[in-house]
């Protein structure tokens, strides 16, 4: 690998409601401690968006910028592959709009590749409250719900199933290699609603990459980012629904890829342990001193783990009532070119 490879940063958006955060996020970049990068910012569907980017851009001369309108295909899997097959790049990366990357994120991220046995990294995202209370009472261990790692306990680079990409990259051979995003999978408007695909794209196109390099993936730690959580995220509605989706995506994984030599869900597994051997006597404890943040806490853990345990097996249970088989072999089929 050579000294100083070309670090290429996509960036995907479609609306310019987060303006004044993606104008942070490109402040960010230009104040990097790595200075070999190139941004790659597409958007679509929002023409206001794209006029308003390239303003910024050229009023605080972001430096080797190139921004794209994405006329095509829409969603973030389409955007993300426009953004890669522009990338100059040896190594590309990915970063969400509302995310924050620490001023050394792309100097440590450059450095995770030294070793050759790496086809990619991710890294932490820290949440950046919108209102700042929720640090106090919101689960560490339902994180994951707004994209944020703070879950998994990792302190030093450690192999992992896939990239999450609020913050990730690869190097450019594994999209050589493994092929890009499917488009079919990922967010169509922004949230899980326009997702058409009970698949994540992030784990889909690791698990692709993972099995034509027979390279690993990696979480460094000290590749970090801020995950803004808008207070919505926060809400009921939005906790049930992701849940629920999160469910059926687990199963989806399960019976798609349980066949390969991966712990599929080893992960999850480990989740679910620290759930039940932290979390929650840790809520019980808390009754006799804060029962206003127990019952909070309480109320979330059970929301989430009913949801999720609903969306996981609402499939199998249709199946067995169904005796289909027919959808058993076709889901079965729908991911086996990336086994």
């Amino acid at each position: 690998m050579i000294e100083q490879p070309l670090l290429s940063i996509v960036i995907t958006s479609y609306t310019n409601v987060r303006i004044y955060d993606i104008y942070e996020l490109l402040d960010s970049i230009k104040l990097q401690t790595y200075s070999h990068i190139e941004t790659i910012f597409v958007t679509e569907q929002s023409r206001e968006l794209y006029d308003q980017v390239q303003s910024y851009a050229q009023e605080k001369a972001i430096p080797n910028f190139n921004l794209i309108f994405n006329d095509g295909e829409r969603g973030a899997s389409s955007a993300r592959n426009l953004g890669i097959r522009e990338a100059k790049g040896e190594i590309i990366a990915f970063l969400d709009d509302d995310v924050l990357p620490f001023a050394n994120w792309a100097e440590e991220m450059v450095k995770t590749y030294t070793d050759v046995s790496i086809i990619g990294v991710t890294g932490p995202a820290f949440p950046l409250w919108e209102d700042k209370s929720a640090a106090t009472w919101f689960p560490e261990e339902f994180y994951w719900l707004f994209s944020c790692t703070a879950w998994n306990d990792w302190q030093q680079i450690t192999e992992v199933r896939n990239i999450w990409t609020m913050n990730a990259s690869f190097r450019r051979e594994a999209f050589l290699a493994g092929g890009y995003f499917i488009t079919a999978i990922g967010p169509k408007s922004g949230s899980m609603s326009g997702r058409k695909n009970e698949l994540s794209e992030d784990l889909e196109i690791s698990l692709r990459i993972r099995n034509a390099t027979a390279r690993k993936i990696v979480f460094n730690p000290a590749v970090k980012v801020q995950h803004r959580i808008y207070n919505e995220r926060l809400k009921m509605d939005y906790i049930t629904r992701w849940s629920y989706w999160i469910g059926l995506s687990k199963q989806k994984l399960k019976n798609n890829y349980q066949k390969t030599s991966i712990d599929v869900l080893s992960q999850e597994h480990q989740l679910l342990k620290r759930i039940f051997k932290r979390l929650i006597p840790n809520i019980l404890q808390t009754f006799f001193t804060h029962p206003v943040i127990a019952l909070r806490r309480l109320k979330i853990t059970l929301t989430v783990l009913i949801f999720v345990a609903f969306g996981y097996y609402i499939t199998f249970f249709r199946l067995l009532l169904t005796g289909n088989k027919q959808r058993i072999q076709k889901s079965n089929k729908e991911f086996n070119h990336v086994k």
